[in-house]
């Protein structure tokens, strides 16, 4: 097959750029997101000449592949327009954080090191700098994941908490400072692993957040209690996945945060969560994506007849 470059330097990533109206770029990155999970992340954003379409490899994609995904998806114009880029991991990770202002979400402000002197006494700050990991909170996804940990800190303090796909630990990070609670965070890529680790240590919480290597909620670590916060910031195709797992993983009343959704995936994760057991709370977009709060009942029931509240 013919491959987007044969030499290529360690380390570095893809990226496939269209420009498209929004309905399309939407469409198409969901079917980017979802056929090339979990090799690839796809996301639709409006720049200043439009909307676009961006799909980040971590191996060397197969760019006819993914020409004819853009080809059936979109059309043969956009196809044609597809272009690609190597980029190289200094490079992509510095500028991608490079000139971002601190993010506030509630009492969270996120933020990298030059900006440390700017979070308020009376806010929570969670320093995480350029890194091989996804979690900057300058992505919808992460801001509505915070925002669903600030409402619950309001009302109550889970005491098991497990993060899935923990990324930066930027979520598992929040977490522990917002319940002071020990978090568990589970991460399959060895970088991210690292990164995560490091960047509780530098948050003052590595004696609340044990980051471990682990694929889902199966990891030896995870078994032996049942969690009653669950946080899992991924793609679709992974949350579905992921459902009938986590419901023996998920304490009784228990509430999970589902994130990584573009506003029409939503449905399609809730009816396999559904299926489950769980409820939906709440449903919130931020900055084009879906946040869905859960929750599993207080009752036994069975999960292909448990009644849902819409």
């Amino acid at each position: 097959m013919k491959r987007l470059h044969d030499s290529v330097p360690r380390g570095a990533s893809y990226v496939m750029r269209v420009s498209a109206d929004e309905t399309t770029a939407r469409r198409l990155a969901s079917i980017l997101a979802e056929t090339f999970d979990p090799a690839a992340a796809a996301s639709a954003f409006e720049g200043p000449e439009g909307w676009a379409v961006e799909a980040h490899f971590a191996l060397t994609p197969d760019r006819e592949a993914v020409v004819d995904l853009v080809r059936a998806a979109a059309g043969e114009v956009l196809a044609r327009e597809a272009k690609f880029e190597i980029l190289e991991p200094k490079d992509w990770i510095a500028a991608s954080l490079e000139g971002l202002r601190p993010v506030p979400v509630g009492r969270f402000v996120v933020h990298g090191a030059h900006d440390r002197v700017r979070v308020a006494p009376n806010k929570v700050g969670i320093e995480i700098e350029a890194a091989l990991a996804f979690g900057t909170a300058h992505h919808g996804t992460t801001q509505g994941s915070l925002a669903a940990i600030e409402r619950i800190a309001k009302t109550r303090r889970p005491r098991h908490i497990l993060d899935i796909g923990t990324g930066t630990g930027v979520l598992a990070i929040a977490a522990a400072r917002a319940f002071h609670r020990r978090v568990m965070a589970g991460e399959i890529d060895p970088a991210s692993v690292v990164v995560a680790r490091a960047n509780a240590e530098a948050n003052r919480a590595g004696a609340h957040v044990r980051v471990i290597g682990a694929n889902g909620v199966n990891a030896p670590a995870f078994r032996g209690r049942r969690y009653d916060l669950v946080l899992a910031n991924i793609l679709l195709p992974v949350l579905q996945r992921l459902a009938r797992p986590v419901r023996f993983s998920t304490a009784r009343r228990g509430t999970v945060i589902l994130s990584g959704l573009l506003p029409e995936q939503a449905n399609a994760a809730l009816a396999v969560w559904r299926t489950q057991g769980f409820t939906l709370l709440r449903r919130d977009i931020v900055d084009g994506w879906a946040t869905l709060t859960l929750a599993r009942p207080s009752k036994k029931k069975s999960p292909a007849r448990a009644r849902v509240r819409r």
